[in-house]
């Protein structure tokens, strides 16, 4: 099971910090990650940490900006936003997958995705 929570209202340049707490499997076995979909769009690969190395993916629009990290210890995933945008504005998913990379587009396609949290961000 992932649970997603932090999401808000922020403003423009604000930030926020997501996080996703997973259950039920052997977290240090999976990749993990967060997508992202706004109405009307396709779902959006953010991010990812491999379960290999804990190298990152960051989608092109949010490098520099977004952070992810995991601990083990407490089978938690997170996501720290900085000088988000409105562009950010989405139901935000955490998401899991034991056999696929943490790479690209990946992660829209993890096996395991839980409930979502909503981020809007206002102008």
């Amino acid at each position: 099971q992932l649970q997603a929570s932090g999401g808000g209202l922020v403003q423009a340049g604000g930030s926020l910090r997501l996080s996703c707490a997973a259950s039920g499997f052997t977290f240090e076995d999976y990749t993990i990650g967060w997508f992202r979909q706004a109405p009307g769009k396709e779902r959006e690969g953010v991010s990812c940490v491999s379960k290999r190395d804990g190298s990152a993916y960051y989608e092109d629009s949010v490098k520099g900006r977004f952070t992810v990290s995991r601990d083990s210890a407490k089978t938690t995933l997170y996501l720290q936003m900085n000088g988000v945008t409105p562009e950010d504005t989405a139901n935000y998913y955490c998401a899991a997958d034991d056999k696929m990379p943490c790479r690209g587009r990946e992660v829209i396609h993890y096996r395991l995705s839980g409930q979502g949290t909503q981020v809007t961000v206002s102008s």
